[in-house]
């Protein structure tokens, strides 16, 4: 065989390091919550591991994260908070609904809101999943809270 005859390499270089880290994250996730005791002390510790993610993240990251977390909580009291991939997510019956990406997660350009297949924001044959987050003013803020209170009933 002749190096023409070689199949060509593959390109894929595996996961980056920052995709990594967030499936340790997931992994370190799923361990915590199956120590966790009563429901009651579950969604507490699940709530404080959220707040706690997201005083870490830099600082436009985390006032933006901090704002989505008072609006998730008052738009949608039914969703849960949890860590999801090392991120903070909002949950119902223990399924993501919709999360908050930080820039720094990914060394992306901007935050991202996005939202899982099990949020109700089915509009027609085509709709967004996720929103690209620079800082928040009044009305991304009321779009959030309606966005969020559509895709958790």
């Amino acid at each position: 065989m002749t190096n023409t005859d070689r199949p060509a390499k593959s390109t894929f270089e595996g996961f980056t390091d920052e995709e990594r880290a967030a499936m340790k994250d997931h992994a370190k996730e799923l361990k915590a919550s199956a120590r966790r005791g009563s429901r009651a002390d579950k969604a507490a510790e699940e709530e404080a591991s959220v707040v706690a993610k997201i005083a870490e993240m830099q600082d436009s990251d985390r006032v933006m994260a901090e704002r989505i977390h008072e609006i998730v909580k008052a738009s949608a009291p039914g969703l849960a908070p949890k860590l999801w991939y090392g991120m903070p997510a909002y949950a119902r019956d223990g399924k993501v609904v919709c999360f908050f990406q930080s820039a720094e997660k990914f060394k992306a350009r901007f935050a991202t809101l996005g939202f899982s297949d099990q949020a109700h924001l089915d509009e027609g044959t085509m709709w967004p999943t996720s929103y690209a987050l620079t800082r928040l003013t009044a009305a991304n803020e009321e779009m959030i809270a309606t966005l969020v209170k559509n895709a958790a009933h």
